[in-house]
């Protein structure tokens, strides 16, 4: 499977055109294509320096000539969720006739889209690519060759990717930045690179207090560890 990344600027996306004129940024949270309407359905996190930044963009997004629908489910300062329903742009057709996919998220923010794209082999992917370049603008940031085996190891131990993911968001701040500068500094090196002294200088704290977020951390960590590598199966 050939993977591609790309910076896209579509000229019939109200999305781009919004972040364009407003200080704005979206990202998608879920999406679904209707074939037969040739409609795309979205729920997605809209992000503004502050209220009335927000608002001036949604109100923006609101009016474009291409959105269909938009509802606002929930709004807090300069954040919010919505729905909307726009229509297919010449990008999203370009893909779909192609039988490219989705592979990611899309972000989308100053004037421009992030896109991850997935096709099946080389050739589909530069013919692709080739099409899109009549009616949009783009770059391609990253493009590389995914093999399956590793692929299909990742979904099947998605249980334990996620409970590391999930050992990562336990961290407190102080705790997450501990670990990250321990590990920098060499402390857990042999032999070591750092001392729990050096470390107490560098967050101007005590050597009891560093060690204390020190363990703390790593006992939150290699829980989680050891319960990721009890779930791991071998799909080689």
């Amino acid at each position: 499977m050939i993977d591609v990344t790309l910076d896209m600027e579509q000229y019939d996306c109200p999305f781009i055109e919004t972040t364009d004129d407003h200080d704005v940024s979206f990202r998608t949270l879920q999406w679904d294509f209707d074939s037969d309407r040739r409609e795309l359905e979205t729920r997605m996190m809209v992000e503004g320096d502050d209220r009335g930044t927000l608002e001036s963009g949604l109100s923006a997004l609101q009016n474009h000539s291409n959105m269909h629908e938009c509802d606002l489910f929930k709004k807090h300062e300069g954040i919010a969720l919505i729905r909307t329903t726009i229509a297919e742009t010449n990008a999203m057709r370009v893909i779909r006739n192609n039988d490219g996919f989705i592979t990611g998220p899309f972000e989308i923010e100053a004037g421009t889209e992030r896109w991850e794209v997935g096709f099946d082999d080389e050739r589909t992917a530069d013919d692709t690519l080739a099409e899109l370049e009549v009616n949009n603008e783009f770059t391609v940031e990253r493009r590389s060759s995914l093999e399956l085996d590793p692929m299909f190891d990742l979904l099947y131990n998605s249980d334990a990717a996620e409970t590391l993911l999930e050992a990562c968001r336990t961290l407190s701040e102080t705790e997450r930045q501990t670990l990250v500068v321990a590990a920098e500094k060499g402390y857990f090196d042999q032999p070591r690179g750092a001392t729990l002294q050096m470390l107490a200088n560098e967050f101007d704290v005590s050597d009891t207090a560093v060690s204390k977020n020190v363990r703390r951390a790593e006992r939150k960590i290699l829980k989680r560890v050891v319960d990721a590598m009890e779930s791991i199966e071998d799909v080689g």
